[in-house]
């Protein structure tokens, strides 16, 4: 995890202020460097060609969070032969589908720098190129290296070989980068708005990578005076669905196929802990949880009793659980499992629950505990335990008085931008306060007491994305009841089309204002791939009949609550759970954060999630 701010200026080297600075720091405490250019054309050539042009002010400032490697690896990234830089804010889990050893950074940037360089020599019997040939050439070449690249990221690149700023996110948008413009008429790119108003920055967008040509920029450009704003151009590369690996175009291969959206052909049957789609998802999954969680390095400052290296971030649901589970299979079992469990105090709420009951019985009542996803969480735990009683789960309870919420409101606020809306906030704070890791554990000596305990993990385990693909939400089960089959699919597709526009930038800057790194196992490319092509009545039980069955629709409620009677929403991701000895995990209902922490509604009256923060 890193921080990335960029500024292009025609008048001199623009800084971030003091606040996005420190802003920057937090997200990668490592490390900050900066690397400046200034781009000119020399006196005499100007005068021989009569061009006129002016100067390009060119700041690069990166901050590092060492999570790849067995060393810190500073950025920006120089080359000392072309001058090149490269600002990374990601994780390449492989390049050319082989994963990455080592420092993923300077990896990518050999691949950038590879792409970028000018051929050789070229065959005798071909024409030369022109130079809009070699210019479309090596985008091509950039282009299949973005290609190359799995895992998550935001990224500044310039190419010093043709005076050219590459700068974009993955297609899903996991990673945190916006664009836009000072009021002095600056252009700037970094992981957090700059200090000044939402409106200035947005979101970069993820339909494709982004180029700037900076040298057709100053041609256009009379004088320094002159405004940068209306000469701007900005080229993208889109991504667009495509296994030939062609050499020669001008577009970005992006390996995640169009969801399947075939309709059965005749009755489906329910799925089965037993049957080969199961086992097939428990190999994918595993396989994209352990790139995340393996050879991460030991977090600086760690005491041997409670030292931690991962965390999952749980609201004792089934998505959270299930990558809890896995790990387990993976980590060695001396290293402790952190589970980061939110819970808020909500005044409507207490407020309701102390009308409702006695004086005597509100005084007992604990605001933490009653909460959905406190109690979820416990009884998660709880199983967590019971089936691997050798590892050490340590459940972080984090409990947020209402004054604390207050207290932190406008620095969640700043980091959201420029998202601004009540849901934002609503889920943005719950994020915020989970990922600081900052709460009690049940002590060693006394198992009624508590002890206060911030974990030290710095990467942490999120569930995100398994909702949108395996049909998780109450509009997946209300699209079958309308449309059966065909409207289940659409909606699916429609989720999946719309992950690259999900908030996840926003979740990013939340998350990693703390030192901290999220990952998400079911956002893997090769995993979404697979579970993209798997058959709708692969991942759900909408419309499924018992075994052995023609003539019953619907959920099958067993007497003794077995495998069968489990709910159709994610029913793929249940099996799993209740394979793995989880059969309470695998019955929990879908709750969206807002809601079980009880970030949502703090205050009395009408407010929709929609509405805008004043």
């Amino acid at each position: 995890m890193c921080g990335i701010f960029f500024s292009l200026s025609t008048v001199e080297h623009v800084q971030p202020n003091e606040e996005t600075a420190q802003l920057l720091r937090n997200r990668g405490p490592y490390s900050l460097e900066k690397h400046t250019l200034l781009l000119q054309t020399p006196k005499a050539a100007a005068e021989a060609s009569q061009e006129h042009s002016c100067s390009l002010y060119l700041t690069f400032i990166s901050t590092v969070l060492a999570l790849r490697g067995d060393h810190i690896q500073v950025q920006p990234l120089v080359d000392s032969r072309s001058g090149s830089v490269l600002c990374w804010n990601g994780e390449a889990w492989k390049t050319h589908n082989a994963p990455v050893q080592g420092n993923d950074a300077q990896v990518v940037f050999e691949l950038f720098l590879k792409a970028a360089q000018p051929t050789g020599s070229q065959k005798q019997f071909l024409p030369p190129l022109t130079p809009e040939e070699l210019r479309s050439q090596s985008l091509s070449n950039i282009a299949n290296a973005l290609a190359a690249v799995s895992g998550p990221f935001s990224f500044v690149f310039y190419d010093a070989y043709r005076h050219r700023l590459f700068y974009g996110r993955d297609f899903l948008g996991r990673r945190s980068l916006m664009s836009g413009w000072d009021s002095n008429g600056s252009f700037k790119i970094s992981s957090v708005c700059d200090g000044t108003l939402s409106k200035h920055f947005d979101e970069v967008e993820t339909d494709g990578i982004h180029m700037i040509d900076l040298a057709r920029l100053r041609q256009t450009l009379v004088s320094d005076s002159n405004p940068l704003q209306p000469s701007f151009s900005v080229k993208t590369l889109s991504w667009k669905y495509d296994t030939t690996f062609d050499t020669d175009r001008d577009y970005i291969g992006n390996r995640i196929p169009p969801m399947n959206l075939a309709l059965p052909a005749s009755d489906v049957f329910l799925l089965r802990a037993d049957s080969p789609s199961i086992e097939t998802l428990e190999v994918k999954l595993r396989e994209s949880l352990e790139l995340r969680i393996r050879n991460i390095p030991e977090p600086p400052l760690s005491s041997s009793k409670y030292r931690s290296k991962v965390a999952v971030l749980f609201s004792g649901g089934l998505d959270c659980t299930l990558l809890a589970r896995l790990a387990h299979d993976i980590l060695p079992l001396d290293e402790p499992i952190d589970l980061l469990n939110v819970a808020f105090e909500n005044p409507r709420v207490a407020a309701a629950a102390a009308k409702a009951t006695s004086k005597s019985e509100a005084s007992s009542l604990s605001i933490y505990e009653a909460c959905p996803d406190r109690m979820t969480g416990r009884s998660s735990h709880a199983e967590l335990q019971r089936v691997c009683p050798n590892r050490n789960w340590r459940f972080i309870s984090i409990n947020i008085p209402y004054a604390e919420t207050l207290n932190h409101r406008e620095r969640v606020r700043r980091l959201m931008r420029p998202h601004n809306t009540e849901m934002d906030m609503s889920i943005a704070c719950a994020l915020y306060f989970a990922s600081r890791g900052q709460g009690e554990i049940t002590s060693d000596t006394d198992e009624l007491g508590t002890v206060p305990y911030t974990t030290t993990a710095r990467v942490l385990l999120s569930g995100l994305g398994a909702d949108e693909v395996f049909a998780g939400y109450t509009r997946h089960a209300t699209a079958f009841n309308r449309h059966s089959f065909h409207g289940l699919v659409d909606e699916i597709a429609l989720d999946v089309g719309r992950l690259g526009k999900r908030n996840l930038g926003r979740d990013d800057r939340v998350i990693s204002h703390w030192g901290r790194e999220a990952r998400y196992p079911y956002l893997d490319e090769d995993f979404l791939a697979w579970a993209l092509v798997c058959p709708v009545w692969d991942k759900c039980g909408f419309g499924a009949l018992p075994p052995n069955s023609s003539t019953i629709r619907g959920n099958i409620q067993e007497p003794e609550g077995g495998e069968l009677s489990l709910e159709p929403g994610k029913r793929s991701l249940r099996l799993l759970a209740w394979k793995l000895g989880m059969k309470m995990v695998a019955r929990e209902k879908k709750r969206a954060i807002q809601f079980g922490s009880r970030t949502a509604k703090m205050e009395s009256g009408r407010s929709k999630g929609t509405q805008i923060l004043t």
